[in-house]
């Protein structure tokens, strides 16, 4: 029998990272697979339509704060002024998405989801929402809680205060 055919515990693999801790690898294959299944639904309606994920992002920000400022989603997307270009411009001409000029500073570009837009991202949403949902409802009473406090404290500690204007945590 080769050595790749050998049946292999977890237990049995030591793999530790730089600083010689050992690598959370079970999370990491798990979280691979969430993010592929949380993903798949959302990515097979978007292709129908010409999209990728990008535009999903643009779709969900756009819906969470009506009126952003395109600086703002380029600050949360942290992609090209050229590649969100590309993907507003695409929305736009398909009437996802407006942008109008800023009331006090006629500079500034804000982005609105049309009723499309927003009827879009709802469908989009919804097996994703149904998703996290099940997955929460399974777990003890209070552990929605800790799965945020977990996903926020992946998230870039400079972005900790993006996430608390976004209303995406407390800022407790």
């Amino acid at each position: 029998m080769a050595a790749y055919e050998k049946n292999v515990n977890k237990a049995d693999i030591n793999y530790a990272g730089p600083d010689g801790q050992a690598l959370p690898l079970d999370i990491m294959g798990l979280f691979f697979f969430a993010y592929r299944d949380f993903t798949g639904d959302a990515d097979a309606m978007l292709e129908h339509q010409g999209f990728g994920r990008a535009h999903h992002r643009v779709l969900y920000f756009v819906n969470l704060r009506p009126g952003m400022p395109v600086a703002d989603l380029l600050d949360i997307l942290k992609i090209t002024k050229q590649s969100l270009a590309r993907v507003l411009r695409q929305l736009i001409d398909n009437g996802y998405v407006e942008q109008k000029t800023g009331r006090s500073d006629r500079r500034q570009r804000l982005l609105f989801a049309t009723d499309k837009g927003r009827d879009f991202f709802g469908t989009l949403s919804a097996t994703q929402a149904s998703r996290i949902n099940q997955a929460i409802a399974s777990l003890p009473p209070d552990s929605r809680a800790i799965v945020t406090r977990f996903l926020a404290g992946m998230v870039d500690p400079a972005d900790q205060a993006t996430l608390e204007r976004l209303s995406l945590v407390n800022g407790d």
